[in-house]
């Protein structure tokens, strides 16, 4: 019998292909729901995932599962150690959405910077003097301040570098270049003109960033978060902006997606929301379904994949 790949999202056709191409038979699905995925998926071999949860309950009702690639960077949504019990490898993306997801941070924060969206808005409302009370803010000279210098970190500190801005990092794990100064967590927040959160969620960044931290920062500052919502405590940080304890954020990522619009977030005059797209153009999604594909065919011909996140006894 011909193995099935269960896609419960689509994935661009260049993906497919390679599964076809591979002699693997294609199952898309109709949503990520759990229990649609537990039917949908009852045969498959393989599953390509986007941010839904997918945990042991899961993968037990799918008991031919080999592999669970993640259409993505961050894999906190699945449950690795139960995948690793039951023999399964997790895979992800790591190098289809650095460049997107970096020119993306650096578009918010050039947005924050000029209140692009806000003066916008004002146009289609009729206001076409809300720009003379609410004038933007030259990004030159100013202090960048970077959470997490891995591959996504690196890019938008690259793509800033014609900006004329002073680039600071803060990651234990990296080391200065020539043009970024690793620092302090707390250099970050105290210094920081805009401080861009790209870490991992890990249990150790889990609401890493709350009430102190904005109190650490500098009230025309602002905070950037591209990586995910669940770094950073949004009470707090709806506390701050309401308080005018910190200038204004832009976030593209939340603890609840979608994002209510009964969420105080919304409300505030002082945020760009967007719903979680940094990676989401058509480049990046045929980079991550080619990788994504690409690793699910060699786990599923018995080599080891690329990109595993996990690791399994031979």
């Amino acid at each position: 019998m011909t193995e099935q790949i269960y896609l419960p999202d689509d994935i661009p056709a260049v993906g497919k292909k390679i599964l076809t191409d591979a002699g693997f038979e294609v199952v898309v699905g109709t949503g990520r729901a759990r229990e649609t995925m537990k039917t949908e998926g009852a045969n498959t071999s393989a599953v390509l995932i986007g941010t839904q949860p997918f945990d042991g309950d899961i993968m037990d009702a799918m008991p031919n599962l080999k592999v669970i690639a993640r259409n993505g960077v961050g894999y906190d949504a699945v449950d690795v150690d139960a995948a690793t019990e039951r023999g399964i490898y997790v895979v992800n993306t790591p190098k289809a959405l650095s460049g997107s997801v970096a020119e993306t941070a650096v578009s918010e924060l050039l947005a924050i910077s000029k209140n692009l969206y806000q003066d916008a808005k004002a146009i289609h409302d009729g206001n076409w003097n809300y720009r003379k009370s609410h004038p933007g803010r030259d990004i030159e000279g100013k202090t960048i301040g970077i959470l997490g210098f891995g591959r996504i970190g690196q890019q938008v500190a690259k793509k800033l570098s014609g900006f004329d801005v002073k680039v600071i990092a803060y990651d234990p794990f990296a080391k200065s270049t020539d043009s970024v100064s690793i620092v302090d967590r707390d250099t970050i927040f105290k210094t920081a003109d805009y401080v861009m959160v790209h870490l991992p969620a890990l249990p150790e960044t889990e609401h890493s960033i709350g009430a102190a931290e904005f109190k650490m920062m500098k009230n025309d500052a602002y905070l950037i978060n591209m990586a995910r919502g669940v770094i950073i405590v949004e009470s707090d940080l709806v506390a701050a902006l309401k308080n005018n304890e910190i200038a204004g954020a832009a976030l593209d990522v939340f603890e609840e997606e979608p994002l209510p619009v009964t969420n105080p977030l919304v409300s505030l005059e002082n945020v760009l929301l967007t719903p979680h797209i940094a990676s989401n153009t058509i480049e990046t999604k045929a980079r991550m379904a080619i990788d994504a594909t690409n690793d699910i065919v060699r786990v599923l011909k018995g080599e080891q994949p690329e990109a595993a996140v996990n690791h399994l006894e031979a």
